[in-house]
C-alpha cells in the first residue's frame, strides 16, 4: 500500500507561534512523502494572506503546494491575478471551491457564484497549467436542493475542466463507491480521493458534522457518547474504524488519501504507519 500516494491539508495560522508549530507538524508528515501539502482558504478570502504564507512555507520545505482557491463573491480579475501569482511561485495545483458565503453578506450576484465558474476560468486562463481539483460530496452538501441536484453540480465542476477530486470527509465506505458508480454513470471518470478524517474529539466531530453534512454512523455516534470526556478511548476507537477504513478504500482501488489534519501531526502519523507507510 505504501506506493499509494498521500497528500495532507493544513489551515493557515493566526500568529508567528502557531506558524512555528505547523512547521514542526509539516516537518512530521513530510516523512510520507506526499504528493502535495494544501492550505485553506476562508471565507470571502479572509485568510487570504495567512494562506499565501503557509504556500510559501510549504514550498520552502520542498514540498509540492495546492492552494485552496474559494470564488463565492470574488471577481475574474481577482482570482486570475492570485492564480498569475501562484503561478509565478511554480504552484502546479489548485484546490477551486465555491467556499462559503461570508458571514453577514448574501448569496448575490457580484462576481463568481459557483466552483464550476471558476474552472472554467482557470482553464481559459491558465489552460493546463494548473491541475485542478475539486470538492466532491459522497453524502451529498448541506445546501443541495436534491440527491440529483448535487450531483449536476459535480458533474458540471468535471465539465468545466476539473482535473481530480478530493472528497468531503466521511466514516462509511459504502458511499464512497456509491458515489464513484454514480459519476461514472454519467461519463465522468476523474480520480476521486476520498477525504480523511481523524476522530479526536467526539463534540469537535459532530460540530464539524452538523455544519459540513458528514454523516457520524449511529453505533459509531453512539459508542464515541458512551466514552463522555475519556479521550484516550476515544482516539483509540478513531484509529481503529479510520484505519480500517483507509485499508478498505485502497484496498478496493482509491487513487489516494487526503488527510484532514487540523494541523496535528500525531493522529494522522499513526494512520499512515498502520496502513504501511
Amino acid at each position: 500500500m505504501s506506493s499509494i500516494p498521500l497528500s495532507f491539508e493544513f489551515f493557515p495560522t493566526r500568529s508567528e507561534e502557531g506558524r512555528r508549530k505547523l512547521g514542526i507538524t509539516r516537518k512530521q508528515l513530510s516523512q510520507y512523502q506526499p504528493e502535495y501539502f494544501s492550505c485553506t482558504y476562508g471565507a470571502g478570502g479572509t485568510t487570504r494572506a495567512g494562506t499565501l504564507q503557509a504556500i510559501i512555507d510549504i514550498i520552502n520545505d520542498g514540498v509540492a503546494a495546492a492552494p485552496h482557491l474559494a470564488c463565492i463573491g470574488a471577481s475574474s480579475e481577482e482570482m486570475t491575478e492570485l492564480l498569475h501569482t501562484y503561478k509565478q511561485m511554480g504552484i502546479r495545483h489548485i484546490v477551486a471551491l465555491r467556499g462559503d458565503v461570508p458571514s453577514g453578506v448574501g448569496f448575490g450576484q457580484q462576481g463568481l457564484r459557483y466552483a464550476y465558474e471558476l474552472v472554467s476560468l482557470i482553464r481559459q486562463e491558465f489552460g493546463d497549467w494548473f491541475h485542478i481539483k475539486v470538492a466532491a460530496y459522497p453524502e451529498f452538501h448541506p445546501q443541495a436542493r436534491s440527491a440529483g441536484d448535487d450531483i449536476n453540480h459535480f458533474v458540471r465542476k468535471c465539465q468545466a475542466g476539473a482535473h481530480s477530486a478530493i472528497t468531503q470527509y466521511f466514516f462509511n465506505a459504502d458511499s464512497y463507491f456509491w458515489f464513484i458508480d454514480e459519476i461514472q454513470s454519467r461519463g465522468v471518470n476523474i480520480p476521486i480521493i476520498p477525504g480523511i478524517m481523524p476522530i479526536a474529539s467526539f463534540s469537535k466531530l459532530a460540530r464539524f458534522s452538523e455544519t459540513c453534512g458528514a454523516e457520524i454512523p449511529r453505533w459509531l455516534r453512539l459508542k464515541l457518547q458512551s466514552y463522555a470526556d475519556d479521550t484516550a478511548s476515544i482516539k483509540a476507537l478513531g484509529l481503529d474504524v479510520v484505519t480500517e477504513m483507509c485499508a478498505q478504500l485502497l484496498s478496493q482501488g482509491a487513487p489516494s488519501l487526503h488527510f484532514y489534519t487540523l494541523n496535528q501531526a500525531g493522529l494522522v502519523s499513526t494512520i499512515c504507519q498502520r496502513l504501511g507507510y
